[in-house]
């Protein structure tokens, strides 16, 4: 039996969450599971989990514009205005498809592993929820992220970077920084498989079928610190042997993974004046 007291505590805590929700945008709500769940039509017909889920199933198979409120109705068997009563609109939906596909296993920091290793595996890991989910990078950026998954490897990567002597600001800084690496490349990986599939050769992307036909169009007149990389080859990788996606990616992280560790050096000798 609830006493009064126990039944108001109640109450409380349920008018807490709501004051909450309203903040919020309500697909950012409902991720955190305080959107109000639908109070007609038959019980259990549906869950916001099967929705998303039934999204992403599309998403992954025909691409983002592939998804529909409609189309994922039809899947589960429902009508869109069955959906409807779960998820307002189509932008609520991308969202939580958006924080589901970051549901991912966190690798745990590994003992003695340094702050560069650390932020090597979170952009490797970042970029394969590009690759798992090819429609991922289509969702534009809304804000800062705020859904529980994304923040669940926000938490992670600053336990990555723990032990760096720097402020906040300047940590959120370079988790920006190497997240917006794993972007680009996670799209850019994404885009060169997706046309491979299509029929494109690796020799498409580095621009070798057409290296003869640039030596003849690029002039030193028009075009004079390109002029030079063209006729050498350089530009197109003519002359780069057994050279691959991987090394490029590589110098690019560990430039960007120097840039951070001088910043630190510079840091520490300011702070010793």
């Amino acid at each position: 039996m609830i006493t009064n007291r126990e039944y108001f505590h109640i109450k409380e805590e349920k008018s807490m969450d709501d004051k909450i929700a309203e903040t919020l945008p309500y697909g950012v709500a409902l991720s955190w599971g305080l959107g109000k769940q639908p109070q007609r039509g038959p019980k259990r017909e549906l869950s916001l989990q099967q929705i998303v889920d039934a999204a992403i199933a599309i998403a992954d198979k025909d691409g983002l514009a592939a998804v529909s409120m409609s189309k994922v109705a039809a899947s589960l068997g429902f009508t869109p205005m069955s959906l409807y009563r779960y998820v307002p609109s189509k932008d609520d939906l991308l969202l939580l498809m958006q924080d589901a596909a970051c549901d991912i296993t966190i690798p745990p920091i590994r003992d003695g592993a340094s702050w560069r290793e650390n932020i090597r595996e979170y952009v490797q890991t970042t970029i394969k929820v590009f690759r798992d989910h090819p429609w991922f990078g289509d969702i534009p950026i809304f804000g800062a992220p705020i859904t529980p998954n994304h923040l669940k490897i926000v938490d992670w990567i600053l336990r990555g970077v723990r032990e760096l002597s720097l402020n906040d600001y300047e940590k959120m800084s370079i988790i920006l920084l190497v997240s917006s690496y794993a972007r680009a490349w996670g799209i850019l990986q994404r885009d060169m498989e997706q046309a491979i599939q299509a029929g494109a050769t690796a020799s498409t992307f580095s621009g070798q079928d057409y290296s003869e036909a640039l030596k003849q169009l690029v002039t030193a007149e028009r075009f004079p610190d390109l002029y030079p990389l063209i006729m050498s080859g350089t530009y197109t990788g003519e002359n780069i042997e057994e050279t691959n996606d991987d090394d490029d990616f590589d110098f690019g992280l560990e430039r960007i993974l120097d840039g951070i560790e001088h910043y630190l050096e510079l840091k520490k000798k300011h702070n010793n004046i």
